[in-house]
């Protein structure tokens, strides 16, 4: 199985088909998150940037930044779980 954790979102864990740091894990791709809106290499580049923006984007009610991806049934609870523990 390919190693899950860089193909998500440092910020909400999303999965992408791409990891959005690239393959080395040091080459953002700077594109958005469809879910938490983080532009990846911006937000994320920090660890104190990416809690920073998670907890406001939690606190302002973890709105989809494209509601139309949002999958039927999603739960942020889950999706929260699959961050990768270096990031959290």
């Amino acid at each position: 199985m390919l190693n899950e954790e860089k193909y998500r979102c440092r910020v909400c864990g999303l999965l992408y088909p791409e990891p959005p740091w690239g393959e080395d894990g040091k080459s953002p791709s700077f594109d958005i998150c469809e879910c938490c809106g983080a532009e990846w290499g911006y937000e994320d580049c920090t660890i104190k940037g990416i809690r920073t923006y998670r907890e406001r984007w939690i606190a302002e009610g973890a709105k989809w930044f494209e509601p139309k991806a949002k999958p039927e049934g999603w739960k942020l609870e889950e999706q929260l779980k699959m961050i990768p523990e270096e990031y959290l």
